[in-house]
C-alpha cells in the first residue's frame, strides 16, 4: 500500500517539504473547533489558492456561526488575484473572518504559523525554507506562539475589505 502524504507527518518532529507543509496545514484546520489564526507572509506556500483549502476553511467556517478565522499577513495587495476563492470566504463570512496587514516594523518577521483553539500549532520556521513543526496539545509553544500573534496584530495597519466602501 503507498504511503500517503498524512502518513509521513509525524507530530512535534521536524518536517521538510512543501507538499508536506500543505498536508500539516490540512490537518490543523481539520483540528479546529472554534479559531484560527493564521500568521503569513503572503499566503503563497500551504496551498491557499486551492479548491480543497477553500472547502476545508468554508467547512469551519460553516461549522458554528460562533467560529472565527483571523489572519495576519504581510502583504495582501495581490491575496484578491492571487487567491479569489479566499476572497471569497471573505465576502460570505465578513462577521467571522478577518485578514489583517502588518506595518513596516512587523514585516521583519520571516515566519509563519497557525494556531487552532490555542491548543495545536503549526510553525514554518521561515517563509522561503520548507521547514516546519506541528503538534497538539504543546501549550508553552501554543502560549508562545499565541501572544507572537497578539503582538502581529497589534502592529497591523489596516484589514483587507471584500467590498467597496460607502453607503
Amino acid at each position: 500500500m503507498a504511503e500517503t502524504l498524512y502518513d509521513a507527518l509525524a507530530p512535534d518532529t521536524i518536517i521538510f517539504g512543501e507538499g508536506l507543509y500543505s498536508a500539516a496545514t490540512d490537518l490543523l484546520i481539520g483540528m479546529a473547533e472554534r479559531e484560527l489564526l493564521i500568521f503569513d507572509q503572503d499566503l503563497t506556500k500551504g496551498d491557499y489558492a486551492s479548491v480543497s483549502r477553500f472547502e476545508r476553511l468554508q467547512a469551519f467556517l460553516g461549522k458554528d456561526p460562533q467560529n472565527r478565522l483571523i489572519m495576519v499577513l504581510h502583504e495582501t495587495e495581490q491575496l484578491p488575484r492571487r487567491c479569489p476563492r479566499l476572497f471569497d470566504l471573505l465576502k460570505t463570512y465578513g462577521h467571522a473572518m478577518t485578514i489583517y496587514e502588518t506595518n513596516d516594523q512587523a514585516k521583519v518577521a520571516k515566519d509563519s504559523f497557525i494556531l487552532a483553539d490555542k491548543q495545536h500549532y503549526l510553525r514554518r520556521f521561515h517563509a522561503d525554507q520548507p521547514r516546519f513543526r506541528y503538534a497538539s496539545d504543546d501549550m508553552e509553544t501554543v502560549n508562545m506562539l499565541t501572544m507572537r500573534f497578539d503582538e502581529l496584530l497589534e502592529a497591523t495597519s489596516h484589514t483587507l475589505s471584500s467590498g467597496k466602501l460607502g453607503l
